[in-house]
């Protein structure tokens, strides 16, 4: 990497981002992050304590659709990197307030893609002298390729089919980036992931909600009959397959990241139960506190990815199961919870 490399990190206070930054700042001592975020209920700066005091991190509150916000850090830092983050990502809250997920996903992405093309780009297919290598990389979501029945896999070729607002909006946001590669010539790259789970992600998730109800003795809400099965994928192994992406991704590519560990809802519900019994024991067993509710609407049956791609061309390779990495994370969420 470029010893005097800025990156700009967006949404770096929320789940996926500040593990990444967290990693980053590890592995690359000499690179200096800016992280843009607008702080809205997902946001946590508590994320970022472990390196709010890093001399390569700086945290500016506000908004990506703020241009002249974003262009006066682009003046500043000179970024050659951006890692796309920021997103309104909440399925259930698309549905009663879409309009903030279209402003976000949609125009906030094609903001930062066009302040990043005026300040790397000469003429379409053409980079200015010392950036020919800058590169913007879009964290998106398996959601934009819509359900699966029981069998099957997400690719790369993969007919996109969102069914939601939060997946619609990301579909779009993800074909901007796509016409920015083929009309400009501007090196982006693309993530697709599958079920994120493990430490700092939002309370109102289904993993945190799970382990949240269980301890204060509340029923674990599931949605319709529990039979929902989504692919999960532990943060940390997440955050090594957008690093190598960032890195090594070829232009104009997609990738798909997901973690081979298919489970339906009602059973990770049933897991996290039976690791509760065994290290933080009650009267009664905790799968007595399940309880089944009206499903969301549109609610998708099966995602699943096939993330052969990235495995092959990259060597990215997930670490962690789901028992393994369910088990560091119920860990983590008893200490969150019992600290409070």
């Amino acid at each position: 990497m470029n010893k005097k490399q800025s990156i700009l990190i967006t949404g770096g206070a929320g789940f996926i981002g500040s593990n990444f930054i967290d990693f980053f700042l590890g592995k690359y001592k000499k690179t200096k992050i800016v992280n843009l975020d607008k702080l809205t209920y997902a946001g946590e700066l508590s994320n970022l304590k472990e390196i709010e005091n890093n001399k390569n991190y700086q945290f500016v509150k506000g908004d990506i659709c703020d241009t002249s916000l974003v262009q006066s850090l682009f003046k500043t830092h000179n970024f050659s990197g951006v890692i796309h983050f920021a997103a309104e990502s909440h399925v259930d809250n698309s549905i009663k307030n879409p309009d903030a997920f279209i402003n976000t996903n949609v125009y906030g992405t094609f903001n930062l893609l066009n302040i990043a093309k005026a300040y790397w780009m000469e003429a379409p297919y053409i980079a200015k002298e010392g950036f020919e290598y800058n590169r913007f990389l879009h964290i998106s979501t398996d959601e934009v390729y819509g359900t699966l029945e029981e069998t099957g896999l997400f690719t790369e070729n993969t007919p996109y089919a969102p069914n939601s607002p939060y997946s619609a909006s990301k579909a779009s946001s993800d074909f901007i980036v796509r016409s920015y590669y083929h009309t400009y010539g501007m090196n982006v790259v693309t993530t697709n992931c599958s079920n994120n789970y493990g430490p700092k992600q939002h309370d109102e998730k289904l993993i945190p909600t799970i382990i949240r109800k269980a301890i204060k003795g509340q029923d674990i809400p599931i949605y319709g009959d529990g039979k929902n099965i989504r692919d999960w994928l532990y943060v940390k192994d997440h955050c090594e397959g957008i690093d190598l992406a960032f890195q090594k991704g070829k232009a104009g590519e997609t990738y798909n990241i997901g973690g081979k560990n298919e489970r339906n809802n009602l059973y990770i519900a049933e897991q996290i139960c039976e690791i509760l019994d065994k290290i933080r024991p009650q009267t009664t067993q905790y799968s007595e506190q399940i309880k089944f509710v009206k499903d969301r609407p549109g609610h998708d049956f099966r995602y699943a990815i096939d993330a052969s791609k990235i495995e092959n061309e990259l060597g990215w390779k997930a670490k962690e199961s789901f028992e393994t990495g369910i088990l560091k994370t119920v860990e983590w969420y008893l200490n969150k919870y019992e600290e409070k």
